[in-house]
């Protein structure tokens, strides 16, 4: 018996692991896909930080345009009409953290790069907050 390709190992756990976060995303609630959303933009800000410590410029840009998008893919879900206060709040956050991700990336300041996650890091938490408090409490009474 042959050994498998270490390429064809490796197709197959990509397979594996996409197949984890498409039922990941679909079992999700609102909240939780917005959650996952700021997951992955804070990721990827903090490796575009860290690419950019390495002077990686090709990975950092590539990193931190992928947060950019993120972000534009958020406001761009914002409801304007029915979010009324809170949706321009968060247009206006969001458009701070993305202009502070462009500043980072094109004079390579890392600090941008800190504002942005500050800004990411507590919308999370807020996040996740409304998430769990919006998750149905089990009926004492039923046990």
């Amino acid at each position: 018996m042959r050994p498998t390709p270490p390429e064809t190992v490796d197709l197959a756990y990509g397979k594996y692991i996409q197949e984890y976060q498409k039922s990941a995303i679909n079992g999700a609630s609102p909240v939780g896909i917005v959650v996952m959303l700021y997951d992955a933009a804070i990721r990827f800000m903090e490796q575009g930080k860290a690419a950019m410590a390495f002077a990686d410029y090709e990975k950092q840009n590539a990193l931190l345009q992928k947060a950019q998008k993120i972000v534009v893919e958020l406001m761009g879900s914002l409801d304007m009409e029915k979010g009324g206060e809170v949706a321009k709040n968060l247009m206006s956050l969001y458009t701070y953290a993305w202009n502070e991700l462009i500043q980072a990336n094109i004079h390579d300041k890392p600090e941008c790069v800190d504002h942005a996650l500050m800004v990411f890091t507590e919308l999370r938490e807020s996040w996740v907050a409304i998430d769990q408090s919006t998750k149905k409490v089990p009926n004492e009474s039923a046990a």
